[in-house]
């Protein structure tokens, strides 16, 4: 079931979308008028992105997708320099993590998967693993993987709980973009310093 999907938002409905501005805009919750937020430091060379993220619960990961996909613009990655790849569960995961590292063509690879079962020793266990094999991989291709696979302690299939872990993966959305645009923005430093004979 590995499928890139072309349009992001092409299995999104409309329940599952949420507001998003302009980049370099905010609304006011007063006036309604924008203010300008904070201007991100551009890349020296074009970074492209990978998105991975399971099909379990689609509708709530669906949240972390499109809230990174707004920060990573704003941070100066366009929206058509994300590739969207689906996999069944977050068990599958790192391996197609791997396998898009080694293409070279991406600069950094982002999954987002949320890991819930009957037993508490299970679904630990698999996001455990998931997220060391993630670490395995960064370090073995040198591309950086960031992870929003999350593990709730308790989820239950009511609507309060879905709507609570919707708002969470689009809090955690922002942050892992965040968190790769950063990082990206280093690695660049350190890569150039490194050419350069500096460190």
């Amino acid at each position: 079931m590995n499928q890139m999907l072309q349009d992001p938002q092409a299995d999104i409905t409309q329940a599952d979308t949420v507001q998003t501005h302009p980049p370099g805009s905010a609304p006011q919750p007063e006036t309604g008028a924008t203010e300008p937020v904070p201007s991100h430091p551009r890349f020296a060379k074009p970074q492209r992105v990978a998105f991975v993220q399971s099909s379990w619960h689609r509708e709530v990961v669906a949240e972390c997708r499109i809230a990174f996909l707004d920060a990573i613009e704003a941070r100066h990655i366009a929206r058509d320099r994300v590739d969207i790849f689906e996999v069944p569960g977050s068990f599958e995961i790192p391996l197609h993590a791997q396998l898009l590292a080694k293409t070279r063509r991406y600069t950094a690879i982002v999954a987002a998967g949320l890991v819930v079962d009957g037993g508490i020793y299970r679904h630990e266990f698999v996001a455990d693993t998931v997220i060391k094999a993630l670490m395995d991989v960064q370090l073995r291709t040198e591309v950086p993987v960031f992870s929003a696979v999350l593990t709730p302690q308790q989820f239950h299939e009511t609507q309060p709980h879905i709507e609570f872990f919707r708002k969470h993966f689009a809090v955690k959305g922002i942050e892992v973009a965040e968190a790769c645009a950063n990082t990206l923005l280093s690695l660049e430093r350190l890569r150039s310093q490194v050419a350069a004979g500096i460190v």
